[in-house]
C-alpha cells in the first residue's frame, strides 16, 4: 500500500537523508512530503538539492519551503549575505557551492522558486514548515513568510491546556481547520524530545538534525517513524549549526 511520508528538516545532512530513506525502504508509489529547510548546517547543502532534484524524477514528492531555503535563495539571487545567516548555517552553504557553475545555480534557484508554502491533502491534513498566523486559516494569511518563519504556531500547540476540547471557546481557532498539521522549523529537542512529537493535532517532525539530533521520517497514516543516526556522527569533522 502506498504511504504518505513526512520528512523533517535536513539542513545539508545528505548522508542522514540517504540513510533514513534506506531505512524506510521507500517504494516507488510512496508520496514523500519534505517539510523544508534543506539547506544551512552540514556541508552538503547544494548536494542535497542535487539529490532532491534527481529524486523528484523517479518518486512522487512534494517540497515545502523552509525559512533557510528562502535565505539561500536570496543569496543565490543577490549575492548578498548577512551576519545572522552566516552564523546560522549560511557559511557551510556558501562553501558547498564553491565549484558550482552558474547553470547549476540557476537550476537550484528554480527548484527553490517552485517550493510550496504548504500542502493540504485529500484527508485535510496540512503540511507546512512553520505554521500560519491567521485564525481563519492558511488561505487567509496576509504574509506568506509566516508559513516558513512563524514560531508561535508550535509554541501555541505545546502550551495548550490539555483539558481544552476543540469546541471550547478558548481552544485556538488555528488548530480547528485541519485534521492534522505536520511541521518542522522548531526542533523538538527544545522540549527534551528526540522523536516526532504530537501536541494537540500538530506533529513536529524536526528532531534536531541540524544540531545533535537525528533526521526523522513519519508515516502520517500509521505514525510509524524512522530515524537516521545522530547527524553529527555522520559528519564527525563538522559542527553543523552547533558552531
Amino acid at each position: 500500500m502506498a504511504r504518505t511520508l513526512a520528512i523533517g528538516d535536513i539542513h545539508g545532512g545528505l548522508k542522514a537523508l540517504k540513510q533514513v530513506l534506506e531505512r524506510v525502504k521507500v517504494h516507488p508509489e510512496d508520496l514523500l512530503i519534505f517539510l523544508g529547510d534543506y539547506m544551512d548546517g552540514w556541508s552538503e547543502s547544494a548536494q542535497t538539492l542535487d539529490y532532491l532534484i534527481e529524486l523528484n524524477k523517479t518518486q512522487s514528492c512534494i517540497f515545502i519551503r523552509g525559512n533557510h531555503d528562502a535565505l539561500v535563495y536570496d543569496w543565490l539571487v543577490t549575492g548578498k549575505t548577512n551576519e545572522t545567516w552566516i552564523n546560522h548555517g549560511g557559511k557551510s552553504t556558501i562553501k558547498s557551492y564553491q565549484n558550482y557553475s552558474e547553470e547549476k545555480k540557476e537550476q537550484h534557484k528554480t527548484f527553490i522558486e517552485d517550493l510550496q508554502d504548504y500542502h493540504i491533502d485529500d484527508q485535510n491534513r496540512m503540511f507546512v514548515h512553520a505554521g500560519f498566523q491567521n485564525h481563519n486559516g492558511p488561505q487567509y494569511e496576509h504574509h506568506s513568510t509566516a508559513f516558513y518563519w512563524d514560531r508561535t504556531f508550535w509554541e501555541m500547540a505545546v502550551g495548550l491546556d490539555k483539558n481544552l476540547k476543540s469546541d471550547d471557546l478558548e481552544y485556538p481557532k488555528r488548530l480547528t481547520h485541519h485534521k492534522e498539521i505536520y511541521i518542522g522549523h522548531t526542533p523538538v529537542t527544545r522540549i527534551n524530545r528526540d522523536v516526532p512529537t504530537q501536541m494537540a493535532n500538530v506533529w513536529n517532525v524536526d528532531t534536531g538534525a541540524a544540531f545533535y539530533g537525528k533526521l526523522s521520517v513519519i508515516d502520517v497514516d500509521t505514525k510509524e517513524y524512522w530515524q537516521s543516526d545522530p547527524v553529527y556522527k555522520l559528519y564527525p569533522e563538522e559542527d553543523g549549526r552547533n558552531a
